[in-house]
């Protein structure tokens, strides 16, 4: 194996124990030293390809970032009917086990984005992609006239996005105020009232 490739695998093995680690303690009690320990690494080791923890936890947001959108992008992509594609968009915004990986890991570096811009910058890109996917999706069913939409695309698609972050929130609490079948509930009226559609 090359340096180079040598080298990234290193640091996906790293990103991967920093998930692993957050998943299971929150980011609260992740420090580089843990996440070098949870790789098989030395915590020199884990310096030479991170100089600090905030390094690496870039690192695991832009690759949650991405992996999230693009799931969510590969769910509707070989689907025409716009119908099936807002209901099977639905189904991957909201996590149906507390324990989704992903889902807690967007959630506790959510909270992290407060205290960094760069933070802040990644989750309002993660915000505004899963936004224009729905815009998308209810421009052409409205255009089909499959939707009659209730209000302008855009506003329709961020409340959508909100509904999702807040049920998500509750989902992924330790003790949640909502179930999954409520949540999708939830945001399934949501959803055909806005597109004056019933989705089934």
């Amino acid at each position: 194996m090359s340096r180079p490739a040598a080298q990234a695998e290193r640091r996906l093995t790293l990103i991967s124990a920093a998930e692993t680690m957050i998943a299971r303690h929150g980011l609260a009690g992740v420090t580089l030293r843990a996440v070098a320990n949870e790789a098989g690494m030395s915590s020199s080791a884990a310096l030479y390809y991170y100089p600090g923890l905030k390094e690496l936890l870039d690192d695991v947001q832009k690759q949650a970032v991405e992996r999230f959108c693009t799931l969510r992008a590969a769910a509707i992509a070989q689907i025409a009917d716009p119908r099936a594609r807002l209901k099977a968009m639905i189904l991957t915004g909201i996590p149906d086990d507390p324990s989704d990986r992903l889902c807690r890991l967007l959630m506790e570096l959510g909270a992290y984005a407060r205290s960094d811009a760069a933070y802040a910058a990644r989750h309002i890109t993660l915000f505004e992609r899963q936004v224009a996917i729905y815009v998308g999706i209810l421009e052409a069913g409205a255009i089909t006239g499959a939707f009659k939409l209730a209000d302008a695309s855009d506003t329709l698609a961020r409340s959508l996005v909100v509904l999702e972050d807040g049920l998500g929130l509750h989902l992924l609490n330790v003790v949640p105020a909502v179930d999954y079948p409520t949540a999708l509930g939830i945001l399934t009226a949501y959803a055909e009232t806005a597109t004056g559609c019933h989705l089934g």
